[in-house]
């Protein structure tokens, strides 16, 4: 399952997407997962929140290109970079690079399991830190396999989740293999939820 694209992407990639008052997405490039010795294909993307004071909230960075950080720093200063669980950290070190003043906070236990040098700063936990407490709730969901903090904007009715739910459309799907593994894993729109293996 290597290759080529597996997914119709959601274009225009690395754009900055209103979905709420201070409230964007970014759909990054697909990676590929490996997981017991398989390479699985998985979209990116990543969330943006304006704090009160202007700054920037970004959850789960995605690749970063100079057009996305000009498109960011039009939005407002990088405040904090957040990796939600033990996956979602990989360009995390790249923002801190490109944003030297923002503060990464991640997930318990991903400072031992990353498989790059990450610049942690903070380690989440469910109850949220000042800087986000007023508009930002959170709760750690731990699991087996994978421990993630799911966050809640209260001024949007947002919820900001990762692996914790999976939706995929099938029709975005190319290959009919994954779209069959998508389905048993319970992770196929329009009834996705925490896939059976998480």
């Amino acid at each position: 399952m290597s290759g080529s694209v597996a997914f119709d992407p959601y274009t225009p990639l690395n754009v900055l997407k209103p979905i709420a008052a201070g409230v964007w997405i970014v759909d990054g490039p697909e990676i590929q997962f490996n997981y017991l010795g398989l390479k699985f294909p998985f979209p990116t993307r990543m969330t943006l929140i304006r704090l009160p004071d202007g700054g920037l909230w970004i959850h789960s960075p995605t690749s970063l290109t100079d057009a996305l950080a000009g498109q960011v720093l039009q939005a407002g200063p990088v405040q904090f970079l957040i990796a939600p669980n033990t996956l979602h950290y990989w360009w995390v070190p790249d923002w801190k690079t490109r944003f030297p003043d923002a503060l990464v906070y991640a997930a318990p236990g991903l400072a031992r399991s990353a498989k790059r040098p990450l610049p942690i700063d903070r380690v989440l936990g469910s109850a949220p830190p000042p800087p986000w407490a007023e508009i930002i709730g959170q709760v750690v969901v731990r699991g087996d396999m994978l421990t993630e903090i799911a966050f809640f904007h209260y001024p949007s009715r947002t919820l900001v989740l990762t692996d914790l739910i999976e939706n995929f459309e099938l029709k975005r799907t190319h290959s009919r293999t994954y779209r069959l593994l998508l389905r048993l894993t319970g992770a196929a729109d329009p009834d996705g939820k925490a896939p059976i293996d998480m």
